[in-house]
């Protein structure tokens, strides 16, 4: 082929004149800079898809993104908005774009607020015309100088709280267009990275909250999650996902790490002397699990693989490369691992994952191992023993997962007086302070209460989760945190429990509280109400996790807020008076048939008073 003028050969100036997105891959092929798969800069190029048609590559060939979309185009398709926009710029490499939009006071507009995800900035207009900024603190761990400096950051930038998220994991929300950038540089001082915590990254890694301190976990999993959070950050290519990924830890602690809801979840096992074998000698494991993601109704599935604790990064990369290579780039809703499992099927997956890792992986029936204990619905509330001689944490109790700034430097201060100076966020949107002699717990029920904080927490508020809702997040149709203190109240006042329940409330299907796994789960919904249409919620009932995994079945498609709380009231009451000896309310709801639920939950039964019973 001839060259042009420009540098292009004739083949490519004609495919560049006739295209109809012409000046847009233009814009790419003249030498176009992004990172490379191996993190260095290479200029776009030119391949030559099906029946010589021309497919404009982003990236340079050793870019696994730029390749699986390559794949797509060669055939046909059509990218998704999201990945064009990742194809058109570099999503980490826009920080003097954040700069200068930053001393124009200016938020990012079309795909540039996606792009801004990358760096933990999340422009949540309409809700608020404001930033929300979302951490990473892997593993939950905080020191209590971390904790002050967030807070430091959130009163000056921003609305003078933090926000504990269902992912151990901490926001700043109502920051302005100017001090988008400036909050990611505190949060570099303070030694946090949030680089990918956003967008179609990994988000932040978890693992047990007790990890270390509790008395009968199998592993210690918060050294795992901080592996996994430096593996993550050091490796460009786990940058170039086609949606977002969670991966979770669990080492058998007391407090549900939910690791069941993630796309992979790594649950710790024992294996005995009588299942051993040459294979699979006596020892802990860590049964791997994939697909989890209960917003789409399912759980993370055994895959009959277990996985040595110095395996764990390993594996996860070489999972994390069959998904950037097979993940749908055209359609969003079908992007996630869910989906490749579903097509695929479970054996092929593996297969694949082991072609990556160049070895097969470790198989062994359920019967060869022992699972942990079940969780303890009341273990990240209240106080408990540690493993360590005389000392326990405290678990605080958070309103919806909220706190001020003055609260936490209050809490910081408690860790640093009382205890080493470190603090545990948990999943359930609250946090522990771990490394407390007995002699000081009083003193510390003490100052907690002088926050306006809790150590304590009725049934109701001990499993009390709600995401943002409409007052800081776009998606959402009702007041999810200011309803959920609504429900607690009312409820709080005439229904006296004896078991934990939990109740989870979510804005819209994303369901970021995680309602189907709840007692009781309510996604927000608008709904008629004469001419008008006013905040509501679909109900679900009968959810589980862990040793109770279940999803949720719906008994009312949508109901206006202010009928809920007296008909959450009529279906307690009907437990109490119904149930078994030692029944949750999840097992008892999954008992009934939905009719005889929709008959005890009718207005036309008439409330009635507080009443305390005992199993």
């Amino acid at each position: 082929m001839s060259s042009t003028n420009n540098g292009f050969t004739e083949a490519q100036k004609n495919y560049l004149q006739g295209f109809a997105l012409g000046a847009d891959v233009a814009r790419k092929v003249k030498s176009l800079p992004v990172l490379s798969g191996s993190g260095g800069m290479a200029e776009a190029a030119i391949e030559l898809g099906p029946q010589g048609v021309q497919v404009a590559s982003g990236t340079s060939n050793s870019s696994l993104e730029a390749k699986a979309q390559d794949r797509f185009l060669a055939a046909g398709k059509k990218l998704s908005k999201e990945e064009q926009a990742k194809r058109d710029k570099d999503g980490l490499g826009i920080w003097s774009e954040m700069k200068q939009a930053a001393r124009d006071n200016q938020f990012p507009k079309g795909t540039d607020v996606f792009l801004w995800k990358f760096h933990g900035l999340f422009h949540v207009a309409p809700a608020q015309d404001s930033f929300m900024c979302r951490l990473r603190i892997p593993g939950g761990e905080l020191k209590s100088w971390q904790l002050r400096g967030i807070a430091e950051l959130a009163e000056q930038f921003g609305g003078g709280y933090v926000d504990i998220t269902t992912r151990a994991n901490l926001q700043i929300r109502e920051i302005a267009a100017s001090g988008g950038c400036a909050v990611h540089e505190g949060l570099a001082d303070l030694g946090l990275v949030n680089k990918g915590s956003g967008a179609d990254n990994i988000r932040n890694v978890t693992s047990s909250a007790t990890s270390g301190i509790d008395p009968k976990e199998f592993i210690e999993t918060l050294p795992l999650a901080r592996e996994m959070h430096h593996h993550i950050l050091n490796h460009r290519e786990l940058f170039g996902l086609p949606r977002k990924f969670n991966i979770s830890f669990d080492g058998g602690g007391a407090i549900a790490t939910l690791e069941d809801t993630n796309d992979i979840g790594f649950q710790a096992v024992r294996v005995l002397d009588a299942g051993a074998t040459a294979e699979v000698p006596a020892g802990i494991y860590f049964r791997l699990t994939l697909g989890g993601i209960t917003g789409h109704r399912d759980f993370a599935r055994d895959t009959g693989v277990l996985v040595a604790p110095q395996e764990c990064v390993e594996v996860a990369h070489a999972i994390l490369r069959v998904f950037i290579d097979h993940g749908d780039r055209t359609d969003r809703k079908q992007a996630r691992l869910k989906y490749i499992l579903d097509r695929w099927g479970f054996p092929k997956f593996v297969a694949e994952v082991e072609q990556q890792l160049g070895r097969k992986l470790r198989k062994a029936s359920s019967d060869a191992y022992t699972l942990p204990r079940a969780p303890d619905r009341w273990a990240h509330v209240g106080v408990h023993p540690q493993k360590q001689a005389d000392r326990y944490y405290v678990g605080v109790v958070l309103p919806v997962g909220r706190m001020t700034c003055a609260q936490s430097r209050a809490i910081a201060d408690i860790a640093e007086r009382h205890g080493r100076g470190r603090l545990r966020l948990t999943v359930w949107q609250n946090l522990l302070i771990p490394d407390i002699a007995e002699a000081d717990l009083d003193a510390v029920k003490r100052e907690i209460e002088a926050t306006g904080l809790d150590w304590n927490a009725t049934a109701i508020r001990s499993g009390l989760i709600a995401c943002t809702g409409n007052a800081g997040c776009k998606f959402a149709a009702a007041d999810t945190k200011g309803q959920a203190m609504a429900l607690a109240a009312y409820l709080d006042e005439r229904v006296e429990l004896d078991v934990p329940i939990n109740i989870h409330v979510t804005g819209c299907p994303n369901s970021c509280a995680q309602h189907y796994i709840g007692d009781i789960g309510l996604r927000g919904t608008k709904v008629e109400a004469g001419e008008d249409m006013v905040e509501g919620y679909e109900i679900v009932v009968g959810g589980g996790y862990a040793d109770q995994q279940n999803v949720g079945r719906q008994l009312f498609s949508q109901m206006a807020f202010s009928d809920i709380p007296p008909t959450i009231e009529r279906l307690l009451l009907f437990y109490l008076d119904e149930r078994r000896q030692g029944e949750s309310f999840a097992a008892f709801a999954n008992r009934q048939e939905l009719s005889a639920l929709l008959a005890a939950a009718s207005p036309t039964v008439e409330p009635r008073q507080k009443k305390a019973v005992c199993l």
